[in-house]
């Protein structure tokens, strides 16, 4: 029976930490208008590096604040999404077989990116062109938006980036059928042998991030064709994601993810690691960003994103282990939504900066309006979708038309 509830326990709270995430990833892009770190005025909307595909919208209103939260969410949050993701894809190939699970994720995930990358993200794009551009006309908008040497997609690239893994993991699990398997037996002794466990992820994402860093900037991103890659990332978040599959592949109920076990009980060392790896890791780049470029700079910077995208990640898994034990209905109803919430929150993020561009508010005031009325309006749209077949089958939910009375 104790093993029964501790399952429930260690279940709910990564269900509830899903929740939590979705609702850090609305914030964060609602507080990009607002950094201090923005420049003061945006770049043309066909001038590379087209910095508007991050801050499509730019406010005179600052909050250093912000910068400090979105920092901190760049270095770790995506890597925890890939990790996440990948929790649970080895029980859903077991169940479905290789080709039932690549069918599915091809529909899970390429038809909304589809979808989003034709319909959503163009909406989203007009605000950034529009603030920029000579002819806010929509047909001046279209012959712009076409003439770029890229597809804007927004923050689907995470769809697309996720697809291609699981296309790769199906993949391997087709050559090596046993590969997956090895490294979950590796994985179930990772709370027992965290030193070892830690230290290897570490020289793992170093290896997988710090040649590409130096070789294309912590910054670039590609500027062509139908994906968007920041190039230094992608192997970083493949290793993330392999080592979800990896504890995927355990009784997670009894290992490293086990409420009341290691990680729960030192989620504060965990939050003190994360903040002064944070630090470490800004002071470090602000030394290559003011023109220090020494080769041992770079690399200890480029180091240093990689101690805490781990220490972040491990922070947040930690209090949600420690903190998200029981059952909530808010969390339960964002948790349920986040896929759809994340789908189309970016269109609404994006209108909602520009419409308060001319207000005479604050920073702050800005942002929570903008997160608020964000959460709000994609919760309903998430919801209203649910009740018509193709929206429920977008966002990979289950229709909730209503039965005729009988």
């Amino acid at each position: 029976m104790a093993q029964r509830g501790n399952a429930s326990t260690t279940s709910l709270a990564l269900r509830n930490l899903r929740g939590v995430v979705i609702v850090i990833v609305l914030a964060f892009h609602a507080m990009l208008a607002y950094l201090q770190w923005n420049p003061a005025k945006p770049a043309a909307f066909d001038s590379p590096p087209y910095a508007w595909r991050a801050f499509p919208i730019i406010d005179s209103s600052h909050f250093f604040g912000f910068d400090l939260f979105c920092a901190w969410q760049d270095v770790y949050l995506m890597s925890l999404m890939f990790f996440l993701s990948g929790l649970f894809v080895w029980p859903s190939l077991q169940r479905k077989n290789r080709w039932g699970f690549l069918r599915d994720r091809l529909l899970r995930l390429g038809l909304p990116y589809l979808f989003g990358i034709l319909i959503l993200i163009p909406i989203a794009t007009y605000p950034a062109y529009a603030v920029t551009g000579a002819n806010p006309s929509l047909s001046a908008y279209y012959d712009a938006w076409r003439a770029l040497p890229f597809l804007p997609i927004g923050p689907l690239w995470f769809l697309g980036q996720l697809l291609i893994f699981d296309v790769a993991i199906t993949s391997m699990h087709w050559l090596a059928p046993g590969a997956v398997g090895t490294l979950g037996r590796w994985s179930a002794k990772a709370e027992d042998k965290f030193t070892v466990y830690f230290a290897v992820l570490l020289a793992v994402s170093a290896l997988a991030y710090v040649p590409l860093a130096i070789a294309f900037t912590p910054w670039a991103w590609s500027a062509s064709g139908p994906f968007a890659i920041q190039f230094c990332r992608p192997l970083l978040y493949a290793v993330y994601f392999l080592a979800g599959v990896a504890l995927g592949a355990t009784d997670i109920e009894r290992g490293l993810l086990r409420t009341g076990g290691f990680l729960a009980r030192h989620w504060a060392r965990w939050l003190a690691a994360a903040l002064a790896s944070l630090f470490l890791w800004m002071g470090l780049t602000d030394l290559t960003i003011n023109g220090y470029t020494s080769i041992p700079v770079q690399l200890a910077s480029d180091l240093g994103f990689v101690l805490a995208c781990a220490t972040g990640c491990f922070f947040v898994i930690a209090a949600s282990l420690r903190f998200a034990t029981r059952r909530s209905r808010l969390l339960d109803s964002l948790s349920s939504n986040a896929y759809g919430l994340y789908l189309v929150h970016y269109d609404f993020v994006v209108w909602l900066q520009f419409a308060l561009l001319a207000t005479a508010l604050f920073a702050a005031v800005k942002a929570a309006i903008v997160f608020a009325l964000t959460l709000l309006l994609s919760w309903g749209v998430v919801l209203a979708a649910q009740r018509i077949p193709f929206g429920a089958l977008l966002i990979g939910a289950t229709s909730r038309r209503a039965a005729p009375a009988s």
